[in-house]
């Protein structure tokens, strides 16, 4: 595989509003065990009363349980306005204060230096301008601060894709539409260690240190 990353690539995946949005969110709903450890990792490398911006939270699951951890003050940005409007709601329901906007990956509504740590949970993949969204965390980190994206593997085995999609708790209709997204659309998106090594070394955090999961990366990135 080619490590080149191209600046900026179509995006060919499903539309994120409407019907798909809620169908998504209900799906995603039953991996809350993989939501509350990766809030329980990010919340490992906070500051008290830190300040975290997930980046396409969708319909906010991260989010929300990293804002049971603790005081934090947590944003959330996605391009889905759907997603805006779910997360909203699930953070009231949930009782914490989360705050999600709608808005750019590459273009982020917030002030140099606003949060002490960014992540990104199984979008990047999707994301139009892959570097200009790294370049963006990195502006919107304060110094010192950490970022944090976990997506899927390119190389991922349909074997570890259908462990994963058993996992999810789904019936079998909705099981084989996401085995079928995972194997045809999200693997082919999907980067691999040297492209995430190459997109980070355009930016100015230069470097990323990686390690494997069962189907995925998960990529460190320090100001």
């Amino acid at each position: 595989m080619s490590t080149t990353v191209k600046a900026s690539k179509p995006y060919r995946g499903l539309p994120m509003e409407g019907l798909i949005a809620r169908w998504y969110a209900r799906n995603t709903a039953k991996n809350l065990a993989d939501y509350q450890a990766a809030a329980r990792d990010v919340a490992a490398h906070l500051p008290a009363g830190g300040r975290v911006l997930e980046v396409a939270p969708g319909p906010g699951y991260l989010a929300i349980e990293l804002a049971k951890l603790g005081p934090y003050h947590v944003v959330g940005l996605d391009v889905s306005r759907s997603f805006v409007r779910m997360a909203t709601e699930n953070a009231a329901k949930a009782g914490v204060a989360v705050t999600f906007e709608h808005g750019d990956a590459a273009a982020m509504p917030f002030d140099d230096g606003s949060f002490d740590f960014v992540v990104c949970r199984a979008a990047f993949k999707n994301f139009t301008e892959p570097v200009r969204a790294l370049t963006e965390m990195h502006r919107v980190l304060v110094p010192g601060g950490r970022a944090l994206i976990l997506d899927l593997r390119p190389d991922a085995s349909p074997e570890a894709i259908d462990a994963h999609v058993r996992g999810m708790g789904m019936g079998w209709l909705n099981s084989l539409i996401t085995r079928w997204i995972f194997r045809h659309s999200l693997v082919k998106r999907a980067y691999s260690q040297a492209q995430f090594r190459e997109m980070a070394s355009q930016t100015a955090f230069g470097t990323c240190e990686i390690h494997e999961e069962a189907i995925g990366l998960a990529v460190s990135l320090v100001k």
